[in-house]
């Protein structure tokens, strides 16, 4: 049976400032452990070079590296954790793979951002080629060391409460800090003035994307073109979707806090870091939140591309579901019907009525009844609640005790503490704060339902339906056939919920002053 030697592995360790976490021993011996575990490798030595520049020298120049190297016989592989543990210039990478290649060794980097390099010196490949891939890989790994120098000082400035640069959140403006260096946010007059008026609507009770169709209509430059006009450049014409209103809507950054994929920034005592003023208080901007997750409820959602005046109003008796208008008898009448067998449910007598006559019978039902008294509208206050940010402390607190295993110095450790204390703090904080009780509040509109049933269009009259309760329920036909020729009231009822008549409560109140 033949006997193959185990491949011998040689794990070489490289750091210029002993205080550097990021690039410990430690680190550098793992990766370099895990590689020849990979590989099925023997490890022979450590080559551990500390206070060692790479600037100032060569593999070759280094106290046990160079050592190593000059005795090629004794391991086949080498094994850094980066590149730049090994070399930091084009000359000493040439001559490093010249060594290897004549001595037909094989070289790894544990990490880098093309992921692992394994270059097996033994191969046809030259040396210039080994060149070539070493310097593309070298190209990603300056890339990716770059972006991450970039999101480190992006991470300093956000937690001092200086504005990082880039694309502000719609709603404000980036402005010299005063009397300090770097940027602030400030609100922006104009994004303000229409993320007010949103939000107005979505708590009115509009949808999303009709509010994008408005916007759009109206010539209002999405979040991304007001930047381009704010930096000065020409605007490509982008247009409002619902989601996008949503987002601008909803967002974090409008309570002025600093957000970073998502989550607001913390400072030390774990309370959220602010980017600028803030455009709404807590309360508003849970009210706008409650507003839109209703409004996103299935039973919420309403149809704007439809004719149908009942759709959500009328309902059959039999089984309680919507009806839906739709043509029967070859498109030669139009009726409401129950379609429960469409949405998979069953009903065991459907009903179904023609539209003209439904919708005729149920708008002089709702005028009689509504159409003389003031509309009013109901404002939700939902109070403040510490509940949603202490949630979010929660999780964010969560997810950092789950990281708690990937420090090992010391240090890494220490800062790991810093943030869990910090965020521990601001969940005591949280808990400790009282909540405020959510209100209503009426407004009235000074119109009455019948001025403006007038003034709408099919849509308007149907939203006007619905917020004030209006329901019909329709039973199946009775009959046994033969021509009907007009609606069966029997088969119909109208309800509507309770709505205040100022002058029916002033006599009641006249009527209760004369019996006391």
């Amino acid at each position: 049976m033949t006997e193959y030697a185990q491949v011998r592995a040689l794990i070489a360790v490289r750091l210029s400032d002993m205080t550097d976490v990021t690039t410990s021993p430690l680190r550098q011996r793992d990766a370099g452990e895990g590689q020849a575990a990979r590989i099925g490798a023997r490890i022979v030595g450590y080559a551990t070079d500390l206070d060692v520049s790479a600037t100032k020298t060569t593999p070759f120049e280094r106290p046990e590296l160079g050592e190593w190297l000059r005795r090629p016989d004794e391991y086949d592989v080498i094994i850094w954790w980066r590149l730049d543990r090994a070399v930091r210039s084009l000359a000493d990478m040439e001559d490093l793979a010249r060594w290897a290649k004549e001595h037909r060794k094989r070289i790894i980097f544990a990490e880098g951002a093309g992921g692992t390099l394994d270059l097996d010196m033994s191969s046809a490949l030259g040396v210039s080629d080994i060149i070539v891939r070493l310097l593309a890989w070298a190209a990603q790994m300056e890339a990716q060391a770059i972006s991450e120098r970039v999101s480190g000082a992006r991470a300093t400035l956000r937690a001092q409460g200086r504005w990082p640069g880039g694309i502000p959140p719609y709603g404000y403006t980036p402005v010299p800090r005063d009397g300090a260096p770097g940027l602030t946010l400030v609100p922006d007059p104009a994004a303000v003035a229409v993320l007010e008026q949103l939000m107005v609507d979505i708590v009115d009770g509009a949808q999303p994307h009709t509010l994008a169709m408005e916007l759009n209509a109206a010539g209002v430059p999405t979040p991304r073109d007001h930047d381009d006009v704010r930096r000065g450049k020409a605007p490509r014409g982008r247009t409002w979707v619902g989601t996008t209103v949503k987002s601008v809507a909803t967002s974090p950054t409008l309570l002025g806090y600093h957000v970073h994929q998502g989550k607001p920034v913390r400072d030390g005592k774990g309370r959220p870091v602010l980017a600028g003023p803030p455009i709404v208080d807590r309360e508003r901007y849970e009210q706008v939140r409650a507003a839109v997750e209703e409004l996103a409820a299935p039973e919420r959602r309403e149809r704007k591309d439809t004719n149908a005046l009942l759709l959500g109003v009328a309902h059959c008796a039999t089984c309680d579901g919507r009806m839906y208008r739709y043509s029967a008898n070859s498109g030669r009448t139009v009726v409401y019907g129950c379609r429960a067998h469409a949405r998979g449910r069953t009903c065991d007598a459907k009903a179904s009525m023609r539209a003209d006559w439904l919708e005729e019978w149920t708008v002089a039902q709702f005028l009689d009844v509504l159409g003389s008294l003031p509309v009013t509208r109901v404002v939700r206050h939902p109070g403040y609640d510490p509940g949603p940010e202490l949630m979010e402390v929660m999780g964010e607190l969560r997810a950092h005790m789950g990281e708690r295993a990937r420090f090992k110095s010391t240090t890494g450790r220490q800062m790991w503490q810093e943030t869990a204390d910090a965020l521990e703090a601001r969940a005591a904080e949280l808990e400790a704060t009282p909540p405020a009780e959510a209100r209503e509040e009426i407004i009235r509109t000074g119109k009455t339902y019948g001025q403006l049933w007038d003034s709408a269009d099919t849509a308007g009259r149907r939203r006007l339906l619905i917020d004030a309760g209006a329901r019909v329920a329709v039973s199946p036909s009775k009959g046994r056939g033969g021509r009907v020729t007009r609606l069966d009231e029997s088969r119909v009822s109208f309800d509507v919920g309770s709505h205040a008549d100022p002058a029916r409560e002033a006599l009641e109140s006249v009527v209760r002053e004369e019996n006391e």
